[in-house]
């Protein structure tokens, strides 16, 4: 930021990372807040839906799978063009990148609350999660370019809470609404919130200058297409079988589409993300931290609504109550890591959440038919999202806060996409493992829903003693130096 001499600042100034570090923007935690606003809605309308879901397959006729792909259909399209996100926030500037997602994301979440039809359901999600693959990277590249030293540790861990609060405060909020005006209001309420933010944003959210370059369309379209087919072969295995053609087909073309885009990317001149920067060990273990957290937590909110409501008979409105503590957890659980981290560094960080969240996923695992809320679900559901919240802080942190400013997109979309990815096979996944338990015409057995929460039990803990090993060493230095030293 430039000031004149009454230390005003000129609001068409971009924001770098030099003029972030040596001239904080005045404008930086207002711009947070909004930011975060936009990012708090792409993230909840992840999970909104879940608590929503017999209603909407009542309503249009949907099954298990036309059930999960409303899920996916946003988390794959918003994963999948994470990374080209980013890249366009680079090159293009991520205020303009930002305004594009959030006006693309608005208007598809009107499409979603007006259809009618499962597949244009369907299809106007895929939508919503394009434009928030263009505006979640946009945005964390803005925060990071706008805060150094203890602050930016402070907004990377509003931002990492936000993860886990907005997933869980969406089934609050999905709870409300599908039992008062109904299913299509969980796409409705976007659309003022968007609208609004649109408007402020130009005026509050300040500019970064765009950069030559050019968009790698071949790998955005390669990485999509590749995940896709593996997401719809984990979703086949629920009612199809992990042996069957249906289920092995779409993987092996999903691995090797991702195969070739490998490659791709180490032979296109300007890639969505260089190969080199992922490689870097904060960075790929912060990826691998977010997208096993996003699947334990996005995995047990998609199980746990459907089992409060199925088999333990609860309304949408309960399902959303019963949901408030959780959130609760998740935040408080973000606010935790956040002071941790500094002291006693990531690894000790992640390995005691996610030994925790196994806890209390194992919990969950023994939840019968006859149990009550209160004493049967809620404190495993609690336990894991508060340790699972600490892990979102270690993810973002580790694999950002070093970030050079010429690829902070880029480096935020590779994050954002984890996210996403680990949101996509958490659903895949548990809802393959639950099978037939997650059926929505029948009051289904709880049985697989047991099982599949043992799965994510076991899941943790592995995850917790990999992590142990694989974050970098000791405590993350303060200030604008790199965080770790390998």
């Amino acid at each position: 930021m430039v000031h004149d001499v009454a230390g005003q600042a000129h609001p068409g100034t971009p924001v770098t990372h030099a003029a972030a570090a040596a001239e904080p923007d005045p404008r930086r935690w207002r711009a947070l807040a909004l930011l975060a606003v936009a990012q708090f809605m792409v993230i909840l309308d992840i999970s909104v839906v879940n608590v929503a879901l017999p209603d909407i397959g009542a309503a249009l006729g949907l099954e298990r799978e036309g059930l999960t792909w409303v899920i996916t259909a946003y988390t794959l399209c918003f994963g999948g063009l994470m990374i080209f996100g980013g890249r366009s926030a680079d090159l293009l500037g991520s205020r303009r990148t930002f305004l594009a997602g959030l006006a693309v994301f608005t208007a598809a979440s009107a499409l979603a609350g007006l259809t009618r039809d499962g597949s244009w359901l369907i299809a106007a999600r895929g939508f919503q999660g394009a434009g928030a693959a263009l505006l979640s990277p946009a945005a964390l590249a803005t925060v990071t370019a706008m805060f150094s030293g203890h602050e930016r540790y402070r907004a990377l861990g509003v931002w990492a809470g936000l993860g886990g609060a907005g997933a869980a405060v969406g089934v609050l909020l999905g709870g409300v609404l599908v039992s008062g005006p109904g299913w299509p209001w969980i796409f409705y309420v976007n659309v003022p919130t968007g609208l609004a933010v649109l408007a402020l944003a130009p005026r509050i959210v300040p500019p970064t200058p765009a950069r030559p370059g050019r968009l790698d369309v071949a790998g955005a379209v390669l990485v999509t297409g590749g995940l896709g087919a593996v997401i719809y072969g984990l979703i086949k295995a629920g009612s199809a079988g992990w042996s069957d053609a249906a289920t092995l087909v779409p993987l092996a073309a999903g691995a090797l589409t991702l195969a070739v885009f490998a490659v791709v990317e180490r032979s296109v001149r300007e890639p969505l993300v260089r190969p080199e920067l992922v490689a870097r060990r904060p960075v790929a273990s912060g990826l691998l931290t977010m997208t096993l957290a996003t699947a334990l937590l996005i995995a047990s909110f998609f199980l746990g609504s459907m089992l409060l409501q199925r088999v333990l008979g609860l309304s949408a409105l309960e399902v959303g109550v019963t949901f408030l503590p959780v959130a609760l957890a998740t935040g408080a659980g973000a606010h935790l890591g956040s002071r941790l981290l500094p002291r006693v560094g990531p690894r000790a960080v992640a390995a005691g959440g996610f030994t925790l969240a196994g806890g209390g996923l194992f919990l969950m695992s023994r939840i019968d038919a006859g149990a009550g809320v209160v004493t049967g679900v809620l404190p495993g559901f609690v336990l894991a999202a508060f340790a699972l919240g600490t892990a979102f802080v270690v993810a973002t942190t580790t694999a950002l806060a070093a970030a050079p400013a010429e690829h902070t997109g880029a480096l935020s979309a590779t994050v954002n996409t984890s996210h996403e990815l680990g949101a996509s096979l958490g659903a895949a996944v548990f809802s393959a493992v639950a099978g037939a338990s997650l059926t929505v015409v029948a009051r289904p057995a709880v049985d697989g829903f047991d099982r599949a929460f043992a799965v994510a039990a076991v899941t943790a803990l592995v995850a917790a003693a990999v992590l142990a090993v694989a974050l970098p060493a000791g405590r993350p230095a303060v200030g604008d130096q790199p965080l770790f030293a390998h």
